[in-house]
């Protein structure tokens, strides 16, 4: 294998460098991306429970903002809870593109790396040619090994070249694909706890909350 990595050329560096940040991203995002992560499992409606029957204090606020991009979401509507409709609605907007903008991280660079990586194979390409031509200028064409040098340096580039930005757009997509759901599924969460709030009781304002976990 690294035989034939090294026939690539010089191309092959940043080649395996951009293959190597490719999988690091995935795994990093794959991790991330996790939906219990996310949207934690029973957390709104216990905040929406919350919201009808007490006043959640400011640290239980804070601790309910750190527990996930949800939280960190519900937290910006309970705060805003005494305000009109339109205030909540725009204060759970304004922490929702935060949030998704944070769940989104490294997949502009995972796609600068599907774009690139093929114009580095080709880079390749035309280096093996290059080579190719060269060697045909001073030798002729009878050193067939040289003309294959300049082949394989050529092929195995543009290949290994499609081959990391297949993966690299692949797994753009999906996870492009995945932030989306994950932020429809968050927007639903802000939607049905301010709902719940037009309900609240003002009796309950003075009543404690239990920590979140």
């Amino acid at each position: 294998m690294f035989e034939i990595l090294k026939s690539g050329g010089l191309v092959m560096i940043p080649l395996v460098l951009a293959s190597i940040v490719m999988v690091g991203i995935i795994l990093e995002r794959f991790w991330t991306l996790r939906r219990s992560a996310v949207i934690p499992p029973k957390l709104g409606a216990e905040v929406r429970a919350w919201a009808r029957s007490a006043k959640i204090e400011r640290d239980h606020l804070e601790k309910l903002r750190g527990n996930s991009p949800l939280g960190a979401i519900l937290a910006a509507v309970v705060a805003h809870r005494q305000r009109s409709r339109e205030v909540i609605r725009q204060a759970a907007e304004d922490t929702g593109r935060q949030v998704v903008h944070r769940l989104g991280k490294y997949l502009n660079a995972l796609g600068t790396i599907a774009t690139i990586s093929p114009l580095l194979g080709l880079l390749g390409t035309v280096s093996g040619l290059i080579r190719m031509f060269l060697v045909i200028t001073k030798a002729g064409i009878g050193d067939a090994n040289a003309l294959a040098g300049g082949i394989g340096e050529a092929l195995v580039a543009t290949a290994v070249g499609l081959v990391v930005a297949i993966f690299a757009y692949l797994f753009h997509r999906y996870l492009r694909s995945r932030v989306q759901d994950l932020a429809v599924e968050l927007e639903r969460e802000a939607a049905l706890l301010i709902d719940s709030l037009e309900h609240v009781p003002e009796a309950a304002a003075g009543q404690p909350v239990r920590a979140v976990r």
